[in-house]
């Protein structure tokens, strides 16, 4: 009978934490978006699930357009492949855009006229950062906030006429869908529906119907449409009163590597809602608002939360357990710790929680 770290093992091999892909491009294919707010810290993410972590790959994907950082899902950043991005923001946009199209009220009619500019800034100049954008619309006599002129973007990229541009000394830059995305590929929606059940309970399954339409801000009718489409292209078991969906095959004996240094805006923690505390089998994380912006994996368990800090010599991860840690468990944070400084090319140090120190 499958426990809840069963299941939690089995989500590390499905999202590439225990079983590695070559390249970034790879990773983002496989796991159809990876939440990308943070885009320092998302890069980890991705870089963490291929076999030899640099930064230069994600950055190639993105300035060639492979992979694009975009608004989708959810009204938040995510990273998703070019031959994706089309067929998924068709899909869940009608109910995000909602969400942009409240938060932009304040400017009132102004926001097509405003969008219309925004474009054809693009058309004459492409992979301009927002600042610049700002400049520019502030030449139309137009002024906007920060937080105007990124809610605006985000519409724009809903609508599927804006995505990011060539990244510029490092920074986030806009350009047009149809430049960068010349042949985007299509689906209708029971297409649609289908590739995603298929592609979501493949990349992070064992899953739920529930998790999915929390994941994709899709109703839990629409999702099992899609699944029953692909049902027979799947398989599934259940616990806790739940069918958790996944691709054929069984869960894993063991997961190498044990630990893992990660944001709470992980695949592992963000790509679920319904069944997320599977990472949490001892029930020792408090139910709480999130407080920490960093977890502590070992064996697929949240044994802690953390900080991570960035200076020029080290990056030091603060780690505060939530009980114990046994001596290999101290052990795979500290790997987890090296590959991560390794990526970033800077000395690894752990600290724990005084209490909490084996």
């Amino acid at each position: 009978m499958l426990i809840d770290r069963d299941i939690a093992r089995w989500r590390l091999r499905s999202q590439l934490l225990a079983a590695p892909v070559d390249t970034a491009e790879q990773v983002v294919r496989s796991l159809l978006a990876v939440q990308a707010e943070n885009p320092s810290q998302s890069a980890w993410a991705v870089a963490t699930r291929t076999g030899s972590a640099a930064a230069e790959d994600l950055a190639a994907a993105l300035a060639e357009g492979r992979v694009l950082r975009i608004h989708v899902l959810r009204s938040t950043w995510h990273y998703v492949h070019a031959d994706d991005a089309q067929w998924l923001q068709e899909l869940t946009a009608p109910r995000v855009m909602p969400v942009f199209e409240q938060q932009l009220q304040p400017l009132g009619d102004r926001v097509g006229a405003l969008g219309d500019a925004v474009v054809a800034t693009l058309g004459e100049s492409p992979d301009r950062t927002r600042g610049e954008l700002a400049e520019a619309l502030a030449v139309r006599g137009e002024q906007l906030t920060g937080q105007q002129l990124m809610l605006l973007l985000g519409r724009l990229e809903v609508l599927g006429l804006v995505c990011s541009g060539v990244p510029r000394d490092g920074e986030h830059s806009y350009a047009l869908f149809a430049d960068r995305v010349p042949s985007p590929r299509r689906l209708d929606r029971d297409e649609a529906l289908a590739e995603l059940a298929l592609r979501y309970f493949t990349s992070h399954g064992p899953a739920t119907d529930r998790d999915l339409a929390y994941w994709a801000t899709l109703t839990v009718t629409d999702v099992r449409r899609g699944l029953a489409a692909v049902a027979d292209r799947l398989d599934s078991f259940e616990h806790d009163g739940r069918t958790f969906w996944h691709a054929p095959g069984g869960p894993p004996s063991s997961v190498e590597p044990r630990g893992h240094l990660l944001q709470v805006l992980d695949e592992m923690y963000r790509g679920y809602q319904d069944s997320r505390w599977v990472l949490d089998g001892e029930g020792i994380v408090p139910r709480t608002r999130e407080t920490a912006i960093g977890m502590a994996l070992v064996d697929a368990q949240l044994l802690g939360a953390m900080k991570r800090t960035v200076t020029a010599k080290a990056v030091t991860f603060a780690v505060r357990p939530y009980r114990a840690l046994a001596r290999g468990e101290r052990a795979a944070l500290d790997d987890a710790a090296a590959r991560y400084a390794a990526y970033l090319g800077l000395e690894p140090r752990v600290e724990l929680a005084a209490a909490d120190r084996p």
